[in-house]
Order: structure tokens, then sequence, then C-alpha cells
């Protein structure tokens, strides 16, 4: 019987997954991807087909770049590769993932993952946290799952996961619902299972998406620029509590809406999801009946995510407003 070896794509984009640290304690790119040079734990296992698309810090990462990863990934799935890996930076992984999640039309595992620690510091986690991503990427029980996050033998799902702190290892988490499942030494174990959704394929990405943080006596000025910028394409805003901004703003918020951009609603905390819960001015039941999206579920980088995918696939009006809106897609 002839033995079937899994081919799995691998995708280093950058990050400090792919960094070192010089003798001053800085960390930066070298002109050598440390994982490169690892692959003796899957031989004759798996057939690891290693690319290098990318070595940019993840600030320097853009939906531009993000968009030809989901391209490779989509021709990936039509050649024959059972699964996708992605090495990346963490400060915009959780943007690049949902992304991903948002346009890849196949099935097939796809699974983002990075580091805290550069390779030569002391307690790297980076050939690790890659050992275990090709090891959930190649799991039967991850097809279908959608993009998946695995950091620190966690598996998250790209929707709800995001980086809690500034240098600890196990920063990546999904307020309220938790790891959808977990990777031991040499097993992956789901736990739950991630309501599915529809890709929109896209071609293109829409630029002028912006995202605004709601604070105690915020002033319109921004809103307003906003509003007088031909240019604009739609605006998220993280709001209060439940999902409520100061009155001053809400001028500015009707001249946006009059002009048809989409104004989108997250609130600011951690946990929850925005709701048009309080009557009183700029309390989400004024907010939605003016007019604005309130997006579930999403923290506000993620809605800008969809927003921005939603406006590049063609969406407007009632249509957009459903793909914003809804939890499960």
């Amino acid at each position: 019987m002839e033995f079937f070896v899994k081919k799995i794509l691998v995708l280093h984009t950058g990050g400090t997954i792919a960094m070192s640290e010089d003798e001053h304690g800085a960390v930066a790119p070298g002109a050598e991807n440390p994982l490169n040079k690892f692959s003796e734990a899957f031989t004759d296992q798996l057939d690891l087909v290693v690319e290098n698309p990318f070595n940019l810090p993840s600030p320097h990462m853009s939906p531009k770049e993000m968009l030809s990863l989901a391209q490779r990934i989509n021709d990936a799935a039509n050649n024959n590769f059972f699964g996708v890996v992605i090495t990346h930076g963490t400060d915009t992984l959780e943007e690049t993932a949902y992304f991903l999640d948002l346009t890849v039309t196949s099935d097939i595992p796809v699974v983002v993952t990075g580091a805290m620690r550069s390779a030569n510091e002391i307690g790297s986690d980076g050939l690790h946290n890659f050992q275990t991503a090709i090891l959930t990427a190649a799991s039967d029980e991850a097809v279908g799952k959608g993009v998946l996050v695995v950091m620190n033998d966690e598996i998250h799902t790209a929707r709800y996961v995001t980086k809690t702190h500034t240098t600890n290892v196990a920063t990546f988490r999904t307020p309220t619902f938790g790891p959808i499942g977990l990777v031991f030494k040499h097993k992956v174990r789901f736990f739950e299972q991630l309501l599915r959704h529809t890709a929109l394929p896209i071609d293109h990405v829409c630029e002028q998406v912006f995202l605004v943080k709601a604070y105690a006596g915020m002033e319109p000025d921004f809103l307003d620029f906003l509003a007088s910028q031909a240019t604009t394409k739609g605006v998220v805003i993280e709001a209060l509590g439940a999902g409520n901004l100061p009155p001053k703003v809400l001028p500015s918020l009707q001249k946006l809406l009059d002009q048809n951009i989409p104004v989108v609603l997250v609130s600011r905390c951690f946990n929850g999801v925005a709701q048009d819960v309080y009557d009183y001015e700029g309390g989400g039941v004024q907010l939605k009946k003016l007019g604005v999206t309130f997006c579930h579920g999403l923290n506000g980088q993620k809605a800008r995510i969809k927003l921005l995918v939603g406006l590049s696939a063609g969406l407007a009006g009632s249509a957009l407003k459903h793909f914003v809106s809804d939890a499960v897609s």
C-alpha cells in the first residue's frame, strides 16, 4: 500500500520569529530566517514546501500583503496541499489571520503562528510554536475549522483571538470563549467547533477605512475631518461600554452617515459585545436609529478588517450591514 505524505506549504513573512537579538539586546531581521533550517522533525512524515514571500516586521504588514497571502493559499488548495502554516510578527498577527479567515475560500487547514522571543534569546518560543503549528496544519481535525492561530500550545480561532500582553509568551488569548483546542507533545486535540462562515473572494483591497477610539470628553474634530475627505470609505468606532458615544460627536457622525459612509460600532471593552442597550443621547438605541452598524463580538481592529473586506468585495447597503454585524460570518 502506498503511504500518503501530506504536503504542507510554509509561508514565512518575518516578525520576531524570524529575528535575532544582537550584542546590545536589539532585535531586528537578519539576512537569513533561522526557521529555514528547521525540517528534521518531520522528515518522512510531511512534505514541507517552504517559501519566504516577505521578511517584514509585523507593523509593516498591510492588507496588500495579506491579500497576496490569501491568493497564494487559494492557489495551494488547488494544487494538492493539505494545509498551510504562516509565520508572522505578533503585533498584527490577529489582523492578518482574520483577513485570511474572511478571504480564503478553501477548507484546508491554515495556521498562523509567531514568537514573542527571537531565535537566539533564552527561552525562545519560535521553534516550538512553529512545530505545533505544523502539527495542527497536518491534522485531519483542523479541516474546515477556518484560519487558526497556534501559540503556546493553544489553538485559537482567527475570529476572536487577540494579543493581550506586550512581552508574555502566553499573550494570545480568546476573551469570553477561550481556545478551541490544545497541542500536546505529538497530538492535536480540538474541544470546540467554530461556527462556519462564507469567505468572500476579493482581488483588491479597499483603502481609507479608519479605526477611531472613543474616550471621555471626545471631540468631534477627527470625525469631521473624515467626513470632509472624499476618499473616506468607512469608519469603525470603538465605543464606550455596551456601545455608547459622547453626545458632542453625534453631528459629525450624522455627516458620515448622510454621505453613505458606513459607520461600524464595537465596544472598547476587552470582553462582551456592543449592543443598543441605553436609550439616552449618544446611547446605543439612538446610534442604531441613526444607522450605525453594531458589530457583535469583534474588537476594533478585527471589525475594521471585516468592513474592509466587505467593501473590497463590493458589498453595500443592507448586504454590507448584514455581513459586518453577523457574528458568525
